[in-house]
């Protein structure tokens, strides 16, 4: 009996002393999320564009895409774009049946990314692309030659921003904000989408016109970042 009284108080100090412990754990703390925003004016762009040739033989409409290749890289060559600031993205050639004339016909397609680092050369390129053979514009993505430099200065507004909030909070309850303990980030860019005066063609009839054909916009940089801090 005194040997099962001895270990049954030795089992309650144990569990007494490890609640202890886990209360001594437990630190008091506040999570909360904190906003950075920067918002830019782009000085680069990336253009996708493309290109469509239809015939009754496969081997002419390829022909066809294959000349336009040809004038478009020479003449981005011609005008300065270096050869690492363009690429194919996509290459097709198809047939499809025409059901009103019974024939088959043959589709071939290609698109380009074009780097343009020089935004002041738009619309010189853009002319000169139609000229070459390109028939549709499928995207304008804008950018800016110092992003990174503007995403750490959005990471450091949101954590100024998530310090501030929980200094709010715990203010009231005379607390302070001690030390992070826990820091998760998220960012979100968004690449405006350009606005146009008139479409290619357009805009060719209107080269000795004095015009704005693009409306850049604004790069929006926003981060967010969820901190856990102690409290003292």
């Amino acid at each position: 009996m005194k040997k099962t009284a001895v270990i049954l108080a030795l089992l309650v100090m144990g569990i007494t002393q490890a609640q202890v412990q886990e209360q001594k754990a437990v630190v008091p703390q506040i999570s909360v999320a904190g906003e950075g925003k920067i918002k830019v004016v782009p000085d680069q762009a990336v253009v996708t564009v493309g290109f469509q040739n239809t015939g009754k033989d496969a081997k002419e409409v390829k022909t066809l895409n294959d000349e336009v290749v040809d004038k478009v890289i020479k003449f981005l060559k011609k005008s300065g774009i270096p050869a690492t600031d363009y690429k194919t993205n996509n290459v097709s050639l198809g047939k499809s049946y025409d059901y009103e004339k019974k024939k088959y016909n043959f589709q071939a397609n290609q698109t380009l990314t074009i780097a343009l680092k020089d935004l002041s050369k738009y619309d010189e390129i853009m002319m000169g692309l139609n000229d070459a053979g390109i028939n549709n514009i499928q995207g304008v993505e804008f950018k800016s030659s110092k992003m990174e430099e503007h995403e750490r200065e959005a990471r450091k507004k949101a954590m100024l921003n998530a310090k501030q909030k929980a200094a709010d909070y715990v203010s009231v309850l005379g607390q302070k904000v001690g030390k992070a303990l826990l820091i998760t980030d998220a960012s979100n860019v968004y690449f405006p989408q350009p606005m146009y005066k008139g479409n290619m063609m357009a805009m060719a009839t209107e080269a000795d016109a004095v015009r704005e054909t693009l409306a850049v916009g604004e790069i929006e940089i926003n981060t967010t970042v969820n901190v856990t801090f102690a409290l003292e």
